[in-house]
């Protein structure tokens, strides 16, 4: 069964993609401007917002707005605005290795975020036929890899100030749902190097990241590089945060989960067309259902995944703060 089964009915035709960049937005205080990039369909209205944070993986250009175009190119065809920072992590800026925050910008990843919400009106006017056609009420935030950290404290996860000890809350209200590929689990299964140079993830709490949020994981993404604890590390996110949540494990994904950083990419490990397009259709599907209330497409994509005897993931789900994890598909 392809991954187009899993949401037949509930994602309509693809339809042509406006992409625009760099929208570039006045930041007073950061090391250089904001630019983002925004990709949204040529045609309707009430369009829901993606917001998109890019990993850091060793390339120039993929952690930045010009990455991750087979998951913005779907989305954008399939009903939804897409905004791309580019965070001050990325190597395409070259900024001074003794810039405050540097290198991760773990702080000023989830602010870029918060400063493309509060510029929405500058946004949509920036990009030619746009103006009044994004929903600021339906939000949600995508990450993957470093960026899935950055979504998790966009989305309520906490961890303690490296620097002053102090409890970091950057919970961003106006968004209301999200999905975490292959993000950062809990910070006590950190090898040596990565506790020692990413001591921000050592203190990772999710118990307070409460907004709904699909997980996806891959269950070869050993990320020997961060973490002791093996593919299960990723799947963290989802176990140790309150539902409503869902977890999408991926058969023999590693952690480009297929592809999704950019076609043809070299640093990809796991390059799989059907891989990328289950993420595609699945993540998308997640969102629409997420993101209004009564939408039944999650579940039915569920359902189809479970009765797919070649299918290539699972999916388990929790309902609520105090349920334990459901099987949905196994």
């Amino acid at each position: 069964m392809s991954a187009s089964t899993y949401a037949a009915g509930t994602l309509g035709p693809a339809t042509p993609v406006l992409s625009v960049s760099p929208v570039v937005l006045s930041a007073p205080g950061r090391a250089v401007d904001l630019e983002v990039r925004v990709s949204a369909p040529v045609t309707g209205g009430d369009l829901p917002v993606i917001l998109l944070s890019h990993g850091q993986g060793y390339s120039n250009h993929l952690s930045s707005l010009n990455g991750y175009a087979p998951l913005v190119n779907f989305w954008a065809a399939h009903g939804f605005a897409v905004i791309q920072p580019t965070h001050l992590s990325s190597l395409s800026l070259n900024l001074d290795p003794g810039t405050p925050g540097a290198p991760m910008f773990w702080r000023s990843r989830a602010e870029d975020m918060k400063h493309v919400l509060d510029r929405l009106d500058v946004i949509e006017a920036a990009v030619p036929t746009l103006a009044g056609r994004l929903d600021h009420g339906r939000v949600a935030v995508a990450g993957h890899s470093m960026g899935g950290h950055t979504a998790g404290l966009l989305l309520g996860a906490r961890l303690t100030d490296p620097e002053d000890g102090t409890e970091v809350d950057l919970t961003e209200p106006r968004i209301t749902a999200g999905v975490l590929l292959a993000a950062p689990g809990r910070g006590d299964t950190l090898n040596e190097f990565a506790a020692e140079n990413f001591s921000f993830m050592r203190t990772a709490d999710f118990s307070r990241m409460a907004t709904p949020t699909l997980v996806v994981a891959g269950d070869k993404d050993v990320s020997g590089h961060l973490t002791v604890a093996g593919p299960d590390w990723h799947a963290d996110p989802y176990h140790l945060a309150p539902g409503p949540k869902s977890l999408l494990t991926l058969f023999e994904a590693e952690h480009g989960l297929g592809g999704i950083s950019g076609y043809d990419v070299a640093e990809t490990t796991d390059e799989n067309l059907e891989r990328v397009s289950a993420v595609q259709h699945l993540t998308s599907v997640y969102l629409h259902s997420a993101l209004r209330p009564g939408d039944g497409g999650w579940q039915a994509a569920c359902d189809a995944l479970a009765a797919d005897p070649g299918a290539l993931g699972r999916v388990e789900s929790k309902s609520g703060p105090e349920s334990k994890s459901e099987s949905e598909s196994e």
